[in-house]
């Protein structure tokens, strides 16, 4: 690492927490990263160069956000906690307008500049909160990145395990997703979202439409203040940069497989028939057995062994056009 974080010391971010009368809170995934090890992993799976434009989801204390600033000159971070967010305003030089608020334990810290946002980040496409960015940026003197506008990104995060799978939702569905995610989430969490067939699930199918995961690590519950009740991993997604399935819309084919899993431990062909019914597209059963016939599929396998290109041959077939898979 370019230099010590000072964010790292459990006695600072013990006195951090007793100086903003904050108690984390299950509710909001407050739980601070206090491994080196972990977050050194973290910043490597990211990949990060100078003009990387970075955007951050929950800073909180910035103990990511520092290695963040020591890595690239375009940092937007984004926190919910106005206590917290007034406090990295202090830490960091930032082109957030509001002055900061709260006295801070321990010596000034002087990163590079970030753009801050206090706000909920589910309530922020990522194309407004780039482009608030680049504004500010400009505002300050400051250059902008290079090439389009906007530009691309990367998210690197400690995401709340609660909002975890909002929030990749919210960049992966988005109309400009990043290029990668490099998130710390839950462990049991990356094992459903990285399954392979056999042990997929809506959530896995849903991000693999869009990325492909991989896990990086596994970070101990001990790296954490206070320590949550489950281990961690650290989880990095690349973006694909053409349509895993060209010829279906994402979401119309996730109403199918969402269908498809409404009895996930009963055989497809009762599951996808009622699935069916539910969402006002009813098939009788006869119709949906010879819809998976006709796509390859066994009706007697379970919802969770098909791949993305099986459930898409299920979509033509039950569609009628007769294509075969792509």
């Amino acid at each position: 690492m370019p230099a010590t974080n000072p964010f790292l010391d459990p006695r600072r971010v013990q006195a951090a927490l007793r100086g903003l009368e904050l108690r984390p809170t299950r509710g909001m995934g407050q739980n601070f990263l206090i491994d080196p090890h972990a977050l050194a992993t973290i910043v490597a799976a990211a990949d990060l160069q100078a003009d990387d434009v970075v955007i951050e989801v929950g800073p909180g204390l910035g103990v990511l956000t520092w290695e963040l600033t020591q890595r690239s000159r375009y940092v937007v971070a984004v926190e919910l906690d106005k206590r917290l967010a007034a406090r990295l305003h202090q830490q960091f030089r930032t082109t957030h307008a509001e002055p900061p608020a709260l006295a801070l334990p321990g010596p000034p810290v002087p990163p590079p500049v970030l753009h801050l946002l206090q706000a909920d980040i589910l309530d922020v496409s990522p194309l407004t909160l780039l482009q608030q960015a680049q504004a500010a940026w400009q505002a300050h003197a400051l250059p902008l990145p290079a090439g389009a506008a906007p530009p691309p990104y990367k998210l690197v995060a400690n995401l709340p395990y609660a909002i975890t799978a909002p929030v990749l939702q919210h960049f992966l569905h988005s109309p400009h997703p990043p290029r990668t995610l490099t998130v710390l989430v839950q462990w049991e969490v990356a094992e459903r979202i990285t399954a392979a067939a056999g042990a997929l699930s809506v959530r896995a199918l849903a991000i693999q439409l869009y990325a492909a995961p991989q896990i990086v690590a596994r970070v101990p519950a001990s790296s954490f203040i206070p320590a949550p009740a489950v281990d961690s991993a650290v989880l990095h997604l690349t973006t694909h940069t053409t349509p895993v399935i060209a010829d279906i819309a994402p979401e119309a084919l996730l109403g199918i497989i969402k269908a498809g899993f409404v009895q996930p431990r009963k055989k497809l062909a009762n599951s996808l028939t009622s699935g069916l019914a539910g969402i006002g597209l009813g098939r009788s059963q006869a119709q949906v057995v010879a819809a998976l016939h006709a796509a390859g599929v066994d009706p007697s396998r379970r919802p969770e062994t098909l791949t993305l290109a099986e459930w898409a041959q299920v979509y033509r077939m039950l569609r009628g056009d007769g294509r075969g898979a792509g």
